[in-house]
């Protein structure tokens, strides 16, 4: 499932303090350099090092240890992602910072902001080429629909063997029927059947034939939740009775204390 994109305001943002931080990382670096060079030539070696290290290397060395976050992005709470959701990596960061060098630096930005402009999700051309885009970390968060078993899917659910579902997986299903609304219909359709079929695997029997794959979707979930909640419960009731009686004296004893 998709992050929500950051918007333009908060991505411009971003790059200006970006830019300000690692220029004047590069400055200072400059400032140490001229303190050792002796002629122009060292003094142009020093100058093409602080370039690569302000435009590629520290850029790229930042969001690949932060998986994804910089100065600019935490400040205005967003993240770098890849498209499917997760993490970016040196390879990704390492294009984004590559392409930057002329699409931030040398255009002044210009040409990110046009690309920004007419992307769907707001991708400069770094993304488009690393397979990323800015998603927004903080503010972002939408409140979830509470799930529901659907009444003619009760009794299936209640006898079916449902086993854990890899965590990710859950959470992309829990999230898709929170957003159903705000999708496209054949948008909805496609990723509503494409989890559904990702589920079936581990349930057994499936759904009676013709359910609606949605509502398969909350029917599993909503078991899959009760059942856990359940055995929390007794777990808990479980660990509370056997430190009870660990605390019991032996043999009946009684502690006239």
């Amino acid at each position: 499932m998709d992050v929500r994109p950051a918007m333009l305001l908060s991505r411009v943002g971003s790059g200006i303090i970006d830019i300000a931080t690692y220029g004047i990382v590069g400055l200072v670096f400059v400032l140490l350099g001229l303190q050792l060079t002796t002629n122009e030539a060292q003094l142009s070696v020093v100058v093409v090092v602080a370039m690569a290290l302000v435009m590629l290397i520290l850029p790229t060395t930042v969001e690949t240890l932060t998986r994804g976050v910089s100065v600019g992005k935490f400040a205005t709470g967003i993240r770098i992602v890849r498209d499917d959701g997760g993490p970016v990596r040196f390879r990704q960061a390492f294009v984004r910072a590559l392409v930057g060098t002329v699409e931030v630096w040398v255009t002044f930005g210009s040409a990110a902001v046009i690309t920004s402009l007419v992307n769907r999700r707001g991708k400069r051309l770094g993304d488009l080429l690393a397979g990323t885009y800015a998603a927004r970390v903080r503010g972002s968060e939408m409140p979830l629909q509470p799930l529901l078993m659907p009444p003619d899917l009760e009794r299936w659910a209640q006898q079916a063997d449902i086993r854990r579902l890899p965590d990710q997986l859950a959470v992309h299903a829990r999230v898709f029927l929170s957003r159903t609304g705000t999708l496209q219909p054949q948008a909805r359709v496609q990723a509503a059947y494409a989890l559904a079929a990702a589920v079936e695997p581990y349930v057994a029997p499936p759904a009676p034939w013709g359910t609606n794959p949605e509502r398969f979707l909350a029917a599993v979930l909503v078991a899959r939740r009760d059942r856990e909640y359940t055995t929390a419960v007794r777990r808990q009731e479980r660990e509370l009775f056997e430190a009870e009686r660990m605390r019991e004296l032996p043999y009946g004893i009684t502690d006239y204390a």
